[in-house]
């Protein structure tokens, strides 16, 4: 691995003001984009769905088609905030035994074969299992660059940043349209590396359009932070990536992408279709009306 993780250290900050981590892939990925006024696309992939050696094939894939930043999901037995196509791909992937070390271990091969940002998107209970430190330490030596524990509150997460940071590991934070002025300030303070912005309440799962409230939402955590924002659930198409690259930094796109895994009868056609699903979106980030001005 050419660039470890653990290799960068976090700065120390004052309370209530946004960690300062050395740069990193992810920050160096938005920088780029933002030079090139484009909006970014992070994939979210289910790990070990329909096994971890398919997902290496599938990751690799989504970053060959032009995947910015890639999403890994811890499978969890209890996946309160997905919806039906990610809850049946964790399903999958616990029967094949994916765990969130295995998942580690497949960061570690990732990284033979692409310098891709990658997050781990996990449920807190798997990460405590595992014991902070030792999360902490086998996260960054494998390569991975940030982590957003879904069910994480900000009131229990000082020790989690505390460890996270101190292992050059961004900590993302989910920002909603219920979330006041007050706690998306809270919110953008202890988030590294980008922003993640819910589009709308409810579970993750396709749809045809966007809520028209997303724009204000987007308007609001820009008076917050200046990390760049992202902005998932519901995201599939290109025009939906359209009316993103006016307000937004990257799309997060996820449910779509586990479909065509789903639906695929074999491991080559999943990676074909995911590259396809991403080459399709991330061209409309290129162009037209979706570029950043």
């Amino acid at each position: 691995m050419s660039e470890p993780a653990i290799s960068k250290s976090a700065a120390a900050h004052s309370p209530g003001q946004p960690a300062k981590l050395a740069d990193g892939r992810i920050s160096r990925r938005f920088r780029e984009l933002s030079e090139a006024g484009e909006l970014g696309i992070i994939a979210y992939i289910t790990a070990g769905d329909p096994s971890l050696e398919a997902t290496e094939k599938i990751v690799r894939a989504a970053a060959d088609a032009g995947g910015d930043v890639i999403e890994l999901g811890v499978p969890f037995s209890d996946p309160v905030a997905d919806g039906p196509t990610i809850q049946r791909a964790s399903e999958r992937a616990l029967r094949a035994g994916t765990t969130l070390a295995r998942v580690l271990d497949l960061i570690c091969r990732l990284r033979i074969h692409t310098q891709v940002p990658l997050v781990l998107f996990s449920y807190f209970n798997p990460i405590l299992q595992m014991g902070l430190e030792e999360f902490a330490n086998a996260a960054a030596s494998a390569g991975a660059d940030g982590v957003l524990a879904t069910d994480l509150t900000l009131e229990e997460a000082s020790d989690y940043r505390r460890i996270l940071h101190a292992r050059g590991l961004d900590t993302i934070f989910l920002g909603a349209p219920t979330s006041t002025d007050a706690r998306l300030k809270q919110i953008a303070a202890a988030t590294t590396g980008f922003l993640y912005l819910i589009s709308r309440t409810g579970v993750t799962g396709e749809r045809e359009a966007l809520p028209e409230e997303l724009p204000a939402l987007v308007r609001r955590a820009r008076g917050f932070t200046k990390l760049p924002i992202a902005v998932g659930f519901g995201i599939s198409l290109p025009t939906h990536v359209t009316v993103l690259g006016g307000i937004a930094d990257a799309a997060v796109v996820g449910s779509a992408l586990m479909v065509e895994i789903e639906k695929s009868a074999t491991v080559d056609a999943a990676a074909a279709a995911v590259a396809e699903r991403i080459r399709i979106l991330k061209r409309a980030a290129r162009e037209g009306v979706s570029r950043r001005g």
